[in-house]
C-alpha cells in the first residue's frame, strides 16, 4: 500500500508542531532543562547529550550525531515506520 502525503501537511507536521513540546507531552521523554535548552534522552542512543533548538524546531543528539524534526523524533522514540509517524502526528495535532 503506498501512502502519498502532500508536502503541505509534511512541513506542517515538521515545522508547526513544538519539538519540546513533543518531547515532553506526547512521548513522554526523559528530560531536564540546561539554561535555555531542553536536553532528552536520545531514543537512539540513550545519552543526555542532547538538545533541542527552538528557533530551529530540530532536535541533536552530540553522542551518536543524529538530528530530528517532529517525525524524526516520533520515529526514533516509537521505533515505528515514516507513515506510522505521520499518522501519530497527525492524531495528535491535527485531530484537534
Amino acid at each position: 500500500m503506498t501512502c502519498y502525503y502532500p508536502s503541505a501537511l509534511l512541513r506542517t507536521l515538521r515545522n508547526r508542531i513544538p519539538i519540546g513540546n513533543l518531547i515532553v507531552q506526547v512521548l513522554k521523554l526523559e528530560t531536564y532543562n540546561r539554561g535555555r535548552w531542553l536536553r532528552f534522552r536520545c531514543p537512539c542512543c540513550g545519552s543526555l547529550h542532547t538538545a533541542t533548538n527552538p528557533k530551529t524546531n530540530l532536535a541533536r543528539c552530540f553522542e551518536c550525531r543524529k538530528n530530528f524534526n517532529p517525525i524524526d523524533m516520533v520515529m526514533a522514540a516509537g521505533k515505528c515506520s515514516f507513515v506510522e509517524g505521520v499518522e501519530h502526528l497527525k492524531r495528535h495535532y491535527l485531530a484537534r
